[in-house]
């Protein structure tokens, strides 16, 4: 009996203007066994994603041509992939709008290979181990989840969620008296493990309480959120 063909490596593409950061991350994340092609603006990289049908994009938000939303908008019409973005920026009004065209999470540079590294491990991890669809509708207020076809309606009309965007609303909404600090959120929705990206949380509740209203995500202040409804206060200042 023949052995098993070795399973191919997985594919990277690195959306990046800067020719030393770009081949910095390429030749990371190629020893760590990618298959990685590097794409120097916009429009090469939404070319690159059509060509390639990569596992992740690595991308960065400010790009010559078409800017990093501009393409996190078009590679994820045509297909949902993981997208990890790259920011010289720390201004939350980025953050929040990278995450709402589908971007699952973001590092802000300068930051570290090793980082990285854990970040794109992660994010691969979180697809693969996505569980199958759980039959069943649930509801939050106006907002109806159906989980097995991964819609949400607010009030008959249906709302566009990113991939990570409906996961932590559906655990959430499965756990609806729970409260969650964001360490465990980041490590049962993102699987990340180390503490880190706290804001990532911060910003996709954001994010759905911009498309669904403050009250289907409450904030416990000292401690973190959970399903239901916010008040005001609560809405305006997580």
């Amino acid at each position: 009996m023949s052995a098993p063909a070795p399973a191919l490596p997985r594919t990277i593409v690195v959306v990046e203007d800067e020719a030393s950061i770009a081949e910095a991350v390429a030749t990371r994340l190629r020893s760590e066994g990618f298959s990685v092609t590097i794409a120097a603006d916009g429009p090469t990289g939404v070319e690159r994603c059509r060509e390639l049908q990569p596992d992740l994009v690595v991308l960065d938000l400010m790009l010559p041509g078409l800017d990093g939303l501009d393409v996190c908008r078009e590679i994820q019409r045509e297909r949902p992939v993981p997208v990890l973005m790259l920011t010289a920026r720390d201004s939350e009004t980025d953050l929040v709008v990278g995450l709402a065209v589908g971007a699952d999470d973001y590092l802000t540079k300068p930051f570290s290979a090793r980082e990285l590294v854990a970040r794109v491990h992660a994010l691969l991890r979180r697809v693969e181990r996505r569980p199958a669809p759980t039959s069943g509708t649930l509801s939050l207020g106006a907002v109806s989840i159906d989980l097995e076809a991964r819609r949400v309606v607010l009030d008959d009309r249906a709302i566009h969620l990113t991939p990570t965007e409906f996961d932590l609303l559906a655990y959430l909404a499965q756990r609806p008296q729970r409260v969650f600090t964001r360490e465990e959120l980041l490590g049962e929705v993102w699987g990340y493990h180390d503490g880190s990206g706290a804001r990532t949380v911060d910003s996709h509740v954001r994010a759905l309480r911009r498309k669904l209203g403050n009250d289907v995500v409450r904030t416990v202040h000292g401690v973190g959120y959970a399903a239901g409804e916010a008040s005001a206060d609560e809405g305006a200042r997580a």
